[in-house]
């Protein structure tokens, strides 16, 4: 059996853990590999302290232990699988935007200081229901103080005033919640920040950015958030996907045979119901969408005279032979097993709504840029984007246009540098990894800053270098 208790830095709680009971103990029930629940409390107000789950430990390794070493049969048929299990929880149908929960636990929260307004929306199975959106997003740090609603928004309902909210106006909502969200934080709480990754400072010479910048493509963004939704109305429907569908939350089992088959799907924690138009793309883990091979979809292969190279060359050439082996497999078993999802990931502009509507919904840290270049992509493909209709309501200055793009050209070259750092110690996207293996990882880290700063030209550099050094600790209080 397996205990888990929520960080100390989840909010609400209560209904973070009550909505990842519900979630896991409503899709297992469609078969999907998921631990059973034994036990849980979405309140302190027990014998422990804290709220908790008791599930079923799963028997298996995880995915992300020998995710390195597979080879390209292995990689088939893990994608597979995955395509299968995603197609299987995308083809349920829900009458609603938000998370999923027990009736009784939202029955049990009415009258909290956190309980939103608006019931619950009763599902087939009477046991379960749409509750309020549960996603990182929405929640993160202060926003959980705003009185913002987070749901459930259904497909189909009357307003007080006897107006119809069609399926349309449901799904713009559900575009338009994060950024709603977003403003009213930086209005209340936005203040100077220098950017979170700390990678990604220098180009900015060091200097605290203003949320203004950021409020003002918010405003954009709402602009253009009614022209987004997809003509295609099947993408409209609402659908769960896992929220972090990652080696990590992978567990495998070899069988007698020696093939690996998925046998569980962990961490359901702010899983979220959304139009399925909002769900698509290939898991950050698995894609790898910079790369000109894989967005050909070209067969992946390795060079002719691999064996000509140094060991260093070999290694990056061999890496970048899995990341697309990854990436295209996963298309071409999404194509086969999941075709709804490969519909909505073959649509030209569905990438490029997806981004606007993430990075307006995402917690601001300290920039605007990822926000702004895609708004500028959007009024660059407008009529693709929008099937036609009224001319794009927002535009930018060629000049801001240029420097916006040399910006990013310059941070994409400095993420490189850092996923660089990130396979060469080997942690996760967000610092995590194995603990066997993190002494030799701050051993490895501290010798690349000593390095760092043994190149710096001048004591100003040298300074940056040690105040900005993107692997050490650092106080995340501000950006909350």
């Amino acid at each position: 059996m397996v205990a888990c208790i929520p960080y100390p830095a989840t909010i609400p709680k209560y209904f973070a853990v009550a909505s990842a009971v519900a979630t896991m103990a409503f899709l297992r029930s469609f078969g999907l590999p998921i631990p059973e629940v034994y036990g849980y409390s979405p309140t302190p107000n027990n014998a422990a302290g804290t709220e908790y789950i008791f599930m079923e430990f799963v028997q298996g390794t995880n995915l992300s232990d020998i995710w390195f070493g597979l080879g390209e049969g292995e990689i088939i048929s893990i994608s597979r699988q995955l395509a299968e299990l995603e197609s299987k929880m995308m083809s349920i149908a829900f009458p609603a935007s938000g998370s999923l929960y027990y009736a009784q636990d939202l029955k049990n929260a009415t009258g909290s200081a956190s309980w939103p307004t608006r019931p619950g929306i009763t599902l087939e199975d009477k046991r379960f229901c749409v509750g309020p959106d549960t996603s990182l997003r929405l929640l993160f740090g202060r926003r959980s103080q705003l009185d913002l609603d987070c749901g459930p928004l259904p497909a189909f309902f009357i307003t007080p005033l006897n107006q119809l909210i069609t399926i349309d106006e449901s799904a713009e909502t559900a575009l338009i919640r994060g950024a709603e969200k977003e403003l009213a934080y930086l209005r209340r709480f936005g203040r100077l920040l220098l950017p979170f990754q700390r990678v990604r400072r220098e180009a900015y010479k060091y200097q605290e950015q203003p949320p203004s910048d950021h409020i003002e493509n918010l405003d954009h963004y709402l602009l253009i958030a009614s022209s987004l939704i997809p003509r295609n109305p099947a993408l409209d429907h609402f659908r769960i996907r896992h929220p972090d569908l990652q080696p990590s939350n992978v567990i495998v089992s070899r069988s007698p045979d020696s093939n690996l088959h998925v046998v569980g799907l962990i961490d359901w924690q702010h899983t979220s119901i959304l139009p399925l138009f909002l769900l698509i793309g290939i898991p950050q883990q698995l894609q790898n969408y910079d790369d000109v091979g894989s967005q050909s979809m070209t067969r992946p292969s390795l060079p002719e005279k691999l064996d000509e190279l140094d060991e260093n060359q070999q290694s990056g050439e061999m890496e970048l032979y899995r990341r697309r082996l990854v990436h295209y497999h996963y298309i071409k078993n999404t194509a086969e097993y999941n075709k709804l999802h490969y519909a909505a990931l073959t649509d030209p502009m569905g990438m490029l709504r997806r981004r606007l509507f993430c990075h307006a919904s995402d917690p601001w840290e300290g920039e605007t840029l990822a926000l702004k270049v895609a708004l500028i992509q959007a009024t660059e493909n407008w009529k693709a984007l929008t099937g036609g209709g009224p001319p794009c309501p927002i535009m930018f200055d060629p000049d801001d246009v240029h420097e916006t793009m040399k910006l990013d050209a310059e941070q994409r070259e400095a993420d490189e540098s850092l996923e660089g750092c990130r396979v060469m110690i080997g942690f996760g996207p967000e610092g995590w990894m194995p603990a066997e293996h993190y002494e030799e990882a701050m051993a490895l880290s501290k010798k690349l800053k000593q390095d760092g700063l043994a190149a710096a030209e001048s004591e100003e550099e040298w300074a940056q270098i040690a105040a900005h050094w993107p692997l050490d600790d650092m106080d995340e209080e501000e950006y909350m």
